[in-house]
């Protein structure tokens, strides 16, 4: 049964950071494509970043260029770990974070929320001014 699982969302204060994982088990997810999104109350689900199966290339939403670093550890098959460092936190970083998973690899496709198959249930990011 595949499975995608956060952790490490907590409350910090804006200009802190924090480091989320994504533990990916199930299938052989480290030939997939890793994407994170993010949920604010009240607003659509929006692309975060994404790395390719290799993790040769990344791809960041424009307001988390320079602050965000999305990486992965393909080393154990039964358990690819996809990573999200959040540095200069801002308020407006507020939101629950969610990995997802995706067995396709184009990069055209890489902001779309139907582009992924699997989706971890999310862990929550407090940012307090």
């Amino acid at each position: 049964q595949e499975q995608l699982v956060e952790s490490g969302g907590g409350l910090v204060q804006a200009g802190g950071s924090l480091r989320l994982s994504c533990v990916a088990s199930g299938r052989t997810f480290s030939s997939h494509t890793m994407g994170w999104f993010r949920q604010a109350p009240g607003r659509e689900r929006e692309f975060v970043a994404a790395i390719s199966w290799g993790g040769s290339d990344t791809y960041y939403a424009d307001s988390m260029k320079g602050r965000f670093t999305i990486s992965r550890d393909n080393r154990d098959n039964a358990k690819n770990t996809v990573y999200l460092q959040m540095n200069s936190l801002k308020p407006e970083d507020t939101a629950v974070y969610y990995c997802a998973a995706s067995p396709e690899n184009s990069s055209w496709y890489w902001t779309l929320r139907s582009f992924y198959d699997y989706w971890g249930q999310g862990t929550q990011v407090t940012v307090s001014s």
